[in-house]
This record gives structure tokens, sequence and C-alpha cells, in this order.
């Protein structure tokens, strides 16, 4: 691979110098890039694919903000708090067709050295943003700033990266608290990056804009996409930019072929599925409810071919589903308790009556991949889990983790028993029928739903908790106030997703980590703050290989399964998904993502 400088920089970092590395066009984390210096686009990708057209989406609730990027203020569709959505290009793009790559796009190369202590990144010079102006190295530091500076998510994401420097005309250089860390480098790349000259500057009324609050004025972006039209609240339609600086580098020919993409806003789920039945509005639908898919389409579009049925292989992330319990909440502080709890959670029966048996229980925190926890631990994992024994349950060492099975008919009674044992010794005794505790307040627990979907599939679960003696129940709330509650940890249970790659690292801390438990929007919604948890999360962090990193990973996943701080629900192995007949699809899609929706276009005749 060429070096992109005829000369060797030099620069002072922690007092040593230190000559730079071959320039990378590529990132990755533990796999070998499937594409090289030779990478033109992606395999599966219709280089031809005609331009035009609208694809229609929808959301549920609402929108009042174009910044994603802080706290107050709910983003419009397009717009994402943590890569560059629509709106924004990112330092490089993730792969669509492989997990923990990137390949170039504001930047062109990337170089590390061994111990990545830094990383630095080569701007391309055609990057502009839509108003024509380069994007610079001075955007990149002033974008990695403010996002530490406003945006909680980034805060902690980029908590070891000391400071952004700008090391060349065109070259932008991270530095690293500490050495080791092999996501780092990664991490920056999928940086989105924002204009400072156009935040800096003055609105059309010359009142100077603030990056600190919502705003509904349509920024400045860079990437394929720009806002055209808004109703408040309500829709937005955003414009293809037929001038797209990047449009024909490798990550993106093929792609972004829609015209238009409009977005409308829903009250809830079942309102848009019905605007969906009718088309025009929704051309799409990713079906999340199997006994809806099994049953449910049957209305004309779906008989007279229409609307189209799918299922597209996805084997790209793991993930955790399931219902999070709030351990901020004073009845939920004792492990014992929510091991009874999750006793409570009979699935084989839920897979059975509701899910035609299509669907499989999560077993892990990275269900899926070859990270999740097997067995006992042994050989380095164990050996990473001797340095917090003392700081994690026994059966850590001598159980292996699974979760009850309904299977015969005396399981409901035998788990039950053994859940009413647990809440006796945590302190939770029956009175008439109710479980109280020594000072008569009787256990209470709520489960928050966003759709009234789920509450066939939950009542099963509160009545097995009623017949504990547990004052349980289930509430459905609407979409804006559903995420303001999960936000500020209001709630005893909420169902929720975390995905996973397969290369864990720094968003670790995120997910599971004290510091973040505290913090309203974070994604540490069980408000986990346990220092065995977060010893394990930095030997994730700092794994020297991919030997480390798996077993430092199966380490974390046993000792966050074995403190019952989510009881697991279940996943499928496949996407579900409807569609209007105006889509041409490349084929097959890839399997890392499952579907790539800007690889489709609309057929000519579908305009």
């Amino acid at each position: 691979m060429k070096l992109g400088l005829a000369f060797c920089l030099f620069f002072a970092l922690n007092s040593i110098a230190i000559a730079d590395p071959e320039w990378r066009t590529s990132l990755s984390l533990g796999v070998e890039p499937k594409y090289g210096d030779n990478f033109t686009h992606y395999d599966y990708v219709n280089v031809n694919a005609p331009k035009g057209g609208t694809f229609n989406d929808s959301r549920t609730g609402t929108f009042n903000s174009f910044n994603p990027y802080i706290v107050t203020g709910t983003p419009a569709a397009g717009f994402s708090s943590r890569g560059g959505g629509e709106q924004y290009d990112t330092l490089m793009a993730p792969s669509t067709e492989e997990t923990s790559v990137n390949y170039p796009l504001i930047a062109e190369a990337a170089q590390y050295p061994d111990d990545f202590s830094w990383v630095k990144f080569r701007l391309n010079k055609k990057a502009r943003w839509h108003d024509g102006r380069p994007i610079t190295a001075e955007d990149v530091v002033w974008s990695f700033n403010v996002l530490k500076s406003n945006s909680p998510f980034f805060n902690n994401y980029y908590h070891s990266v000391k400071k952004a420097e700008k090391t060349g005309e065109n070259e932008v250089t991270f530095l690293f608290e500490e050495k080791g860390n092999r996501e780092l480098p990664y991490v920056m790349g999928q940086m989105p990056v924002l204009p400072q000259h156009w935040w800096e500057g003055t609105d059309e009324t010359g009142k100077k804009r603030d990056i600190t609050a919502p705003t509904l004025e349509i920024p400045l972006g860079s990437g394929p996409y720009k806002v055209e039209s808004f109703v408040a609240g309500k829709s937005i339609t955003w414009k293809r930019v037929t001038n797209y600086w990047a449009a024909d580098l490798p990550v993106n020919r093929g792609r972004f072929n829609f015209d238009k993409e409009h977005y409308s806003y829903f009250l809830d789920p079942n309102a848009a599925w019905e605007a969906f039945k009718k088309g025009n509005l929704v051309d799409w639908n990713l079906e999340n409810r199997i006994q809806r898919w099994n049953q449910s389409y049957d209305f004309p579009a779906v008989k007279n071919g229409q609307v189209i049925r799918r299922s597209f292989a996805f084997h790209g992330s793991g993930r955790m589903q399931g219902l999070f319990i709030n351990t901020r909440r004073p009845q939920f502080a004792d492990r014992r308790v929510r091991q009874a709890l999750s006793l409570a959670f009979d699935f084989e029966s839920l897979n059975k009556s509701m899910f035609f048996n299509d669907y499989h229980r999560i077993s892990s925190y990275f269900d899926g991949l070859d990270l999740a926890a097997k067995g006992l631990p042994q050989g380095k994992e164990l050996e990473i889990l001797e340095t917090v024994k003392d700081e994690v349950p026994a059966e850590v060492f001598t159980t292996p983790f699974s979760n009850p099975v309904y299977d015969k008919p005396d399981s409901s009674r035998r788990y039950l028993t053994e859940a009413m044992r647990l809440l006796n010794e945590a302190g939770w005794h029956l009175e008439q029928n109710r479980l109280v505790n020594k000072k008569g307040e009787v256990f209470t627990l709520e489960v928050m739903l966003s759709d009234m979907a789920f509450e066939r599939a939950t009542a099963p679960f509160i009545a097995n908790l009623q017949r504990l003696g547990i004052n349980a129940s289930m509430r459905v709330v609407d979409t804006s106030q559903y995420q303001n509650r999960e936000a500020n940890f209001d709630f005893d249970l909420v169902i929720k997703v975390i995905g996973q790659s397969d290369s864990p690292g720094n968003e670790q801390l995120e997910y599971w980590g004290s510091k973040a438990a505290d913090r309203p929007g974070s994604y540490n919604v069980a408000g986990i703050k346990n220092p065995a948890v977060d010893k394990l999360i930095e030997r994730v962090i700092y794994a020297k290989d991919r030997e480390e990193l798996v077993a430092a990973t199966r380490a974390l996943d046993r000792v966050l399964l074995w403190n019952y701080y989510v009881i697991p629900q279940w996943y499928a192995e496949h996407l579900n998904i409807a569609y209007w007949d105006k889509f041409g699809i490349p084929e097959p899609q890839p399997e890392a993502s499952g579907v790539d929706i800007p690889s489709w276009w609309v057929k000519k005749d579908k305009n």
C-alpha cells in the first residue's frame, strides 16, 4: 500500500517520538476486510440502478428538532444521534456486508501505531458541504469537541480520547488517554462531522445559532440527502443531493437511489400499520409481530400481488432483548428478587400459543455471536473471572447459566415455588395473599409498554407475578411519554433491545457501566452499578487480541446474566418485511445488515 506522504512525519506523544505507520484504506476489528485497494463498489449492489421516485416510510410519535446531538428535543427521522444519518457524512462508512469494518468516506485513509495510542485520518480533498465549501480538519476537531461536550452518548463513548488535533493540511489526529484500546481507531472512524462555519454563523434573522439547543432550522449537511420540507411534528421530506460529493465512492455506488424519502408520523404503530395497508403514505413494514405476520396479511393488496412478503436472513449482529429491570427502585435492588421475577417468565407457552414456535429464547447479552458465554468458564475466561471472584455471584464459577424452561406440566408450580423461596429470603412474605416486606409495604410492579400489541405477550407474565402476591400491572403509554419516562428512568420494567457487534468495546460503558447509570437518556436503563461489571468492561475494551476479547466478553456476559438485570425475551433469525411492489432490489441482500434499503430503487413504471 502506498504512503500518502513522501516524508515521515514525527510528533511528540507522551514524550516519545513515533513514526507514521502505513496508511490504511479500511479499519477493522478482528476480521480481514473483504475489499482492498481495488474496492469499487459492494458486490451485491446494482451500480446501474435508476435514480428517481419516493421512498415513503413511517415513524410513531412526533419530533421537534433537527439537532440530534443533545439531550433535549426529539430529533426528526433521518437525523441520527449516533452516526451521520441522511444529513452528515462520517469520517469512514461502516460496511453493509461485514461486521466491524469501515471503508473511506470523508477520510480516504487512516493510520495508527501498534500500541493503539492514537489514530490519524487523512481527509479526502473532494469532501464538501452542501454549500460547496470543503470539509476541513478544523471541522473535524470542532465536531469532536462539540459532540463530547454536548452529547452524553459521545461523552461516554469518547471518554478515552484525550484530544483531537489538526496535524496536517488535511489530517486530524486523535490522541488517546491510554494505549491498547484496539477499538478506538475504528470508533473514531464512525464520528459524524459537523460544519463549524454554519453552526457558528447566524440564521436568516441574524440570530447566532446554538448547537446546544433544539432547532427546526434546516441545517447545512454533507450527506446524500438534505431536508426539502417538513410539517413540524408530522412529516419530513428529504431530497437527494444530485451533486453529492461522495456519490461515486465505493461505499455509495449503486446506493441512495431514491429522489426523495418521505417520513409520515403516526400516533401509534397501529395507525402506521393501517396506513401501510392502504398504500401511498407508507411503502414498507418491518414486521416484528409474528402473529400478525402469520394471520393478518390477508388484505386485498397482498392477495392481488401489490404487496410482497419476504423474509431476509440476518446474521450480522447479536442482541439482548428483554424486560429491563430498573434496579434504581428499592424493590429490585436485591438480586434474589430479580431472579424470582425471571423464574416467573414462561417463554415456552408464549412461543407455542402466540408465536407459532417461530422464536428462539435469548440466553446471552451477545446472543447470536460467538461471544456468548457457554457452559462453565475455563481457560482465559476463567482467569479473567478470577480477578473479580469476590464481587460476583458464586454460580458464575459453578453453574452454567440457563433460563427457566416451562416444558413440563409441573413447570409452573416448580418455578413459582422457587421464586417464592427467593422472595422470602430477600425479606418478602405473603400476608393475606399480598407480598409485603417487614414494613408492611406491598410489592408493586408495573411493566411500561409503548404498544398495545405487547399486552397479550406480557399478560401471562403479569398473571404469574400476581400468583406470587405481587401487585403487578402493565400500562401502555404514548410514544413521547414512553421515551421521556425511559430517558428519565421513571419505570419499573420496560422492554428494550440492545444490539451488539462482533467486536464489542467502548459502547459497553454506555450499556452497563456505572457512570452511565444515573445519566438521563443513557442506554443503561437497568441502572447497573457493579464494580465487577465495570472491571470486565475495561478488560473487553483493552483486550490485546481476538482470543482475549472473546474471553473477556464471555466473562462480562456471564456476570451480567447471573445478576438478573434483564429478563430475556426472544429473537427471530430473519427479518420479516412486507413492501408495496414498486421497488427493484439487488440480490442477495447483505446478511450482515439484513436488508440495505439504500440499495433499493423505484421501478421506472412506478415513479
